[in-house]
């Protein structure tokens, strides 16, 4: 009996998939196991494997189609078998009338039989989609959240600087002992705003429906440069680890996203945001929050910046900092106290991270 390959659901909030590309074509055999197709969701990319082995005996959707989770992929099966659903008349008739492939289409009707109003809605969205530009839905996805980001809050952003002589030395004493996994200036970043948090919840918080919900695990989320374009993958309760944990976290999510094999899960839930530009030069930027947080971190360049100390001028490693917020739950004071407790942090790298 032949057998069909619907998209699968992946994760809790993706509801639909674009087809990037078949592995496998039209009457080839394949085996259990083996990849047929690759999907894009709105955050990442993943593959789509036969259940069991045969011959490829039909395809329903051609590269680049957007379509809903559960839909009828392609089907495997012996040569010679049929490959028509059950199609009830008017279903047939609206097909033929609108030039609709109804092999694709997911029944709604008993036994999944394919009713008129299936056909209709595949109708509907085949037209809404033909008419889209073709951009990537990950690219899709970046532009709406963030004119959404923008369009629903009071973002404003206050610039900083730490002096982070102690966290270039510390950097160099890690890599002068060649210890795995390599811990790096955004890491150690990262681990002090995490401790930051922790003194400063109303940073770590949502602002869901007109309320505010300070949350007491910090789950961090980084933003990720990808081939796919930007991603945020999540350290989920980032507070237990160590700093060895969280950069082997980091390193492990950052290299998923890249090779497109990150978890939908994995890529949600944050409670604060981190986006590290300094490795490009950039010195400040504004980051846009990223919803429904109430605020992000954006980490500069270290470059060299004057400082008067006991009446003459001395030149440090600064690093740059850019905190946004979201007016309507941070005021400035709580942001800035919130910047002053990182860079407490950061001058004190040495003492919360003891290297021996």
């Amino acid at each position: 009996m032949a057998t069909p390959v619907e998209l699968p659901k992946l994760g809790n909030t993706v509801e639909e998939c674009l087809v990037t590309r078949w592995i496998k074509r039209k009457g080839e055999s394949v085996s259990a196991g083996d990849v047929v197709a690759e999907i894009e969701t709105d955050k990442t990319t993943f593959d789509v494997t036969a259940p069991v082995a045969g011959t490829m005996l039909e395809i329903f959707v051609e590269e680049g189609a957007i379509v809903p989770v559960f839909t009828k992929l392609c089907i495997i099966g012996n040569p010679g078998e049929s490959v028509s659903p059950p199609i009830s008349p008017r279903a047939r008739r609206f097909a033929a009338e609108h030039d609709v492939d109804s092999t694709s289409i997911a029944g709604s009707g008993p036994g999944g039989r394919v009713i008129e109003r299936d056909v209709q809605r595949a109708h509907a969205a085949a037209t809404t989609s033909s008419a889209a530009q073709p951009v990537s839905r990950i690219r899709e996805t970046i532009a709406r959240r963030m004119r959404e980001s923008l369009a629903s809050t009071a973002q404003y952003t206050m610039h900083a600087s730490a002096d982070a002589s102690g966290l270039v030395a510390l950097r160099a004493r890690i890599k002068a002992l060649a210890r795995v996994p390599d811990i790096t200036i955004n890491h150690l970043v990262t681990f002090c705003t995490i401790r930051a948090l922790l003194e400063a919840r109303p940073l770590n918080a949502e602002f869901i429906e007109g309320r505010i919900v300070e949350r007491s695990e910090v789950h961090i989320g980084f933003a990720c440069d990808t081939p796919k374009g930007l991603m945020v993958p999540v350290v989920r309760n980032a507070q237990t680890l160590s700093i060895r944990e969280l950069a082997l976290r980091m390193d492990a999510l950052t290299t998923q996203a890249v090779e497109g094999t990150i978890a939908a899960d994995d890529l949600s839930g944050a409670t604060f945001t981190i986006s590290n530009l300094g490795s490009l030069g950039v010195e400040s930027f504004t980051p846009l929050i990223n919803l429904p947080q109430v605020a992000i971190l954006g980490v500069g360049a270290l470059q060299l910046k004057p400082v008067r100390t006991k009446g003459t001028v001395e030149f440090i490693e600064a690093l740059g900092l850019s905190l946004t917020c979201d007016h309507q739950a941070i005021d400035g004071a709580p942001g800035a106290r919130f910047l002053q407790i990182i860079r407490k942090k950061i001058e004190r790298i040495e003492l919360m991270c003891p290297i021996e």
